[in-house]
């Protein structure tokens, strides 16, 4: 069974899905249509993401222990796995990852995979930027992505 929450943070209000020990959603809309089918309650798995994500907003953790399963194609997983790898605090831009894949053509490939993500800030999507260093698209909004990253460097 799938169980999701709503978890109240900083940048608004997010929805955390759980499928079978594992984070599979952390989304900025309930009407998400990637949370249908999913019960409301609070798993245990809910509730310590709840208290890691308090955590990263509070600034004393950089990094999740969360269990994940983000489930795409093969390319969206290895993308979501490319975006794990930046560091707390940094920023890449999508040319950036694209050239870490050895697809220097496939940075429109990876914007899009980006938008796609089903687990935001724990796979850390609001750390790619443009190429000009400037804010691109994010779900939650510009605003939420311009506190993520501030709030990043100003702990690290």
């Amino acid at each position: 069974m799938n169980y999701v929450c709503k978890y109240d943070s900083p940048i608004g209000p997010l929805y955390l899905g759980e499928e079978d020990g594992h984070l599979t959603h952390l989304v900025f809309s309930k009407a998400d249509p990637r949370l249908g089918g999913s019960v409301f309650g609070e798993t245990s798995l809910l509730k310590q993401t709840k208290q890691e994500l308090d955590e990263y907003f509070a600034g004393t953790r950089q990094s999740f222990s969360i269990p994940l399963r983000a489930q795409g194609t093969m390319f969206q997983e290895q993308v979501w796995g490319k975006l794990l790898e930046i560091p707390y605090g940094e920023t890449r831009s999508y040319k950036d990852l694209a050239q870490s894949m050895q697809s220097p053509g496939a940075s429109r490939a990876i914007g899009i995979t980006n938008s796609r993500n089903p687990i935001s800030i724990l796979i850390p999507c609001h750390r790619v930027i443009g190429q000009s260093g400037n804010l691109t698209g994010y779900a939650g909004g510009l605003a939420a992505k311009q506190f993520l990253l501030e709030l990043e460097q100003k702990h690290v």
